[in-house]
């Protein structure tokens, strides 16, 4: 008997660079990065086909240093080679063979100020780009783990993005915030976004498309842990993220804002035990009332969390214990991300995890 899914896949990867000499405060560096791959098929199932992948690229940055500022800067230019067999889908669809090139030449451009330990600013400039890949181009049947039918599109051309980040941190002995914020202006964007075509085999039909889109968010947080009580943290963060299609659609599969609180205590000394902690830790998740144009909201959900663990000596090994448990109140509900939504299964319930850690 041989298996019905058998693919062999072999990766060859290089990375070269080199440090020109240092001139005063300014480094630079060049090199290449790539890799070889193949896949080949031998069982009667073909999730990809057989294909063969070639990407190489340049590189040079250089990084000057100052008293209370740093600037970085960089460029880099990608070539990626993708050849593909013809093969027959699931749905005995005949899939053509793909010889398809992709190039792309971006650069970045970032600053950092310090003052002192105290407050720190970064903003970063940068261009990118991404290759389609063997699935986005050539998928065709049903991906048993997301219980979905997934449909490429050999059509796909580069992603190309242009990406601004902001970060600020205020720190000192015993506070630290800090906040990020982002905005990431993708051409060609590439997703995978459900359809309303009927199933196939009990299976919602997605396809991968592409267009332009805007993604844009950020985190803010803080982290307190006062004198003289230096073994107590609280800490508290929230995030978001929003994209949005030109045509101003909202893009599918993108996640909910959260907020998470966190109450930890630290001791760090003990006659017996050491490095002693415990945690308590709620995360709130929104609810999702912007999905894709196929896709449906989601309810916004809370989970408690607790752990607690510590360090002591045994003989002459050291042993490190901890446990944890997730979701305490064993909440039902389901993340937007969650592959298994449209089956109207939950995400997992109560659950504890313990763990030990031996040094000899």
């Amino acid at each position: 008997l041989s298996p019905a899914l058998e693919m062999h896949l072999e990766t060859l990867n290089y990375n070269l660079r080199y440090n020109f000499p240092k001139i005063g405060e300014f480094d630079v560096i060049a090199g290449l990065q790539g890799m070889f791959q193949t896949n080949k098929n031998y069982g009667e199932e073909i999730l990809i086909p057989d294909a063969s992948t070639t990407d190489i690229g340049f590189f040079t940055t250089a990084h000057y240093h100052l008293k209370d500022w740093d600037f970085q800067g960089g460029l880099r230019y990608d070539f990626r080679d993708l050849t593909t067999a013809e093969f027959v889908a699931e749905n005995e669809e005949n899939i053509q063979a793909i010889d398809r090139n992709y190039t792309s030449l971006n650069g970045a451009l970032g600053a950092k100020y310090q003052l002192d330990e105290t407050f720190i600013l970064r903003l970063n400039l940068a261009s990118g780009f991404r290759a389609p890949n063997l699935s986005e181009l050539t998928s065709n049947g049903t991906h048993n783990g997301a219980n979905r039918y997934e449909i490429g599109n050999p059509d796909l051309k580069n992603e190309q993005n242009f990406q601004a980040d902001l970060s600020a941190e205020l720190r000192n002995e015993h506070f630290e915030a800090f906040i990020n914020a982002f905005s990431n202006q993708v051409r060609d964007y590439i997703y995978i976004n459900p359809t309303n075509r009927p199933e196939v085999n009990d299976a919602i039909v997605y396809q991968y498309e592409q267009e332009d889109a805007h993604l844009y968010g950020g985190e803010i947080g803080f982290h307190l842990h006062p004198h003289p009580i230096d073994w107590l943290h609280l800490e508290t963060s929230f995030e978001t993220v929003t994209g949005k299609l030109d045509k101003n659609e909202y893009l599918p599969l993108i996640p909910a804002n959260s907020l998470t609180n966190t109450f930890r205590v630290e001791f760090q000394k003990g006659k017996f035990i050491k490095e002693k902690y415990a945690f308590l830790k709620l995360k709130n998740v929104f609810a999702q009332n912007n999905p894709g144009e196929f896709e449906t909201s989601t309810k916004g959900y809370g989970l408690l969390a607790a752990g607690a663990g510590g360090t002591f000596n045994f003989q002459k090994m050291e042993v490190n214990l901890s446990i944890s448990g997730n979701n305490l109140l064993n909440k039902s509900y389901i993340s937007h991300l969650s592959r298994l939504k449209t089956d109207n299964l939950f995400n997992i319930g109560r659950n504890f995890m313990v763990s030990a850690n031996i040094s000899i």
